[in-house]
């Protein structure tokens, strides 16, 4: 599946926090996050792993007891079912992929 650059897409998660399904297939989903400084991702977990690449700003994770600020090339890794949260500290561009599919991002989802 080939998907072009576009514009629109965009949906708004979470206040500060817009996600767009960039392409998926089988087994994974590739999206972009562009959250807003000062946003907060609640402490969560999830059947899916989630692996991510900071583009731009600046990120503070905690997963369990540890915490982790991520700046621009900084990367992670969290298991299925992993406990973790997020402080948003700039605007900030991330790419992340989750494995498997995750149903509730999909597009007209």
């Amino acid at each position: 599946m080939f998907q072009q650059a576009n514009p629109d897409g965009y949906r708004t998660v979470l206040s500060g926090i817009r996600l767009k399904t960039l392409t998926y297939g089988d087994r994974t989903l590739l999206a972009e996050f562009r959250m807003a400084a000062g946003a907060v991702l609640p402490r969560h977990a999830h059947p899916h792993e989630q692996t991510g690449y900071l583009v731009s700003g600046r990120i503070r994770f905690t997963v369990g007891e540890e915490s982790f600020e991520a700046g621009p090339g900084d990367s992670w890794s969290f298991g299925g079912n992993v406990e973790h949260s997020a402080e948003i500290l700039e605007d900030t561009l991330a790419i992340e992929v989750f494995s498997p599919v995750r149903e509730d991002y999909l597009p007209g989802r």
